[in-house]
């Protein structure tokens, strides 16, 4: 039977896997930017954030030293009996002093830290129920430097298919060099305020290579693509053909006059990834072991 200490086991090690190695779909836009671009200028900036990458691997130390807040997603089979929410929290203190990670979270009012990335809400835990027999959990680091440039849009609906486009270009332009691009774009459209935000944050799970389902939004997904990556922003705002290296998108129905727009910002650091922990304790790491 699964046990508390197997889950603190697995989240320090999914934590320490994450930190350190990009998923390869990231890693993959990365060097395909790289390749393609042109200009010395972004080139090299390019060649830096990929030197650094593998220094990551070598030392087995964290890739950037904002390791963000630790934001997850967690599956439950139907019959479970560990306290999953005890041991994630404490494997994020564990996380904190074995990987290590820096010292983030902080109370939003008067700025105490704790100095173990744990606090009210925090980490912040996503919850639903599986129909598989294993325990998955699916964490992402978010740092501050990208999320700070996120935003939401209420929208009318007569803005339309224009108006969304209108505020993911101009989202970005406002962005510029301050969320350390090539950024990756998740984006929510409808639902309400909340659900839209969160769709755009649950948009950042999916590989950038997958394409959504839905043929008018995976359409969008590509002209907003192709379009951000015109602006010219490129590498750390340095000029050059990727200002993103790609751009998903979640949709949620929503009220006929309502049109909810969000977009939330990832840098190139594209950290993901998930444990699975089976009934004996054993673990599998799909995103950095498939």
């Amino acid at each position: 039977m699964v046990t508390e200490a197997d889950i603190q086991n697995a989240v320090v090690e999914l934590l320490r896997k994450t930190v350190v190695r990009l998923p390869s779909d990231v890693e993959q836009a990365l060097n395909k930017a790289y390749e393609t671009e042109t200009d010395e200028v972004p080139r090299m900036q390019l060649k830096a954030i990929l030197d650094n990458i593998d220094l990551a691997k070598k030392g087995n130390t964290p890739m950037c030293q904002d390791t963000g807040v630790t934001i997850f997603y967690v599956t439950l089979p139907k019959e479970c009996k560990v306290d999953v929410e005890k041991g994630i929290i404490e494997g994020v203190r564990r996380a904190t002093k074995e990987v290590p990670l820096r010292p983030n979270a902080v109370h939003p009012i008067t700025r105490k830290n704790p100095g173990d990335n744990v606090g009210d809400r925090m980490p912040y835990i996503n919850w639903k129920v599986g129909d598989k027999d294993y325990i998955e959990i699916t964490v992402m680091t978010k740092g501050a430097g990208s999320e700070n440039m996120s935003a939401l849009a209420m929208l009318t609906p007569s803005a339309g298919l224009k108006g969304i486009k209108e505020f993911a270009i101009s989202t970005l332009l406002r962005a510029g060099s301050n969320p350390c691009p090539p950024t990756i774009i998740g984006m929510g459209i409808g639902g309400s305020s909340d659900i839209c935000m969160k769709l755009a944050k649950e948009a950042l799970l999916r590989p950038l290579d997958q394409r959504h389902a839905d043929p008018e939004i995976a359409k969008l997904e590509t002209e907003l693509y192709e379009a951000i990556n015109m602006l010219g922003i490129g590498p750390m705002g340095l000029g050059g053909k990727t200002t993103m290296l790609g751009l998903n998108i979640e949709y949620a129905y929503c009220h006929t006059a309502s049109l909810p727009v969000a977009i939330n910002v990832q840098c190139w650091a594209g950290r993901r990834g998930n444990v699975r922990i089976y009934p004996d304790g054993k673990t599998t790491f799909p995103t950095h072991e498939g």
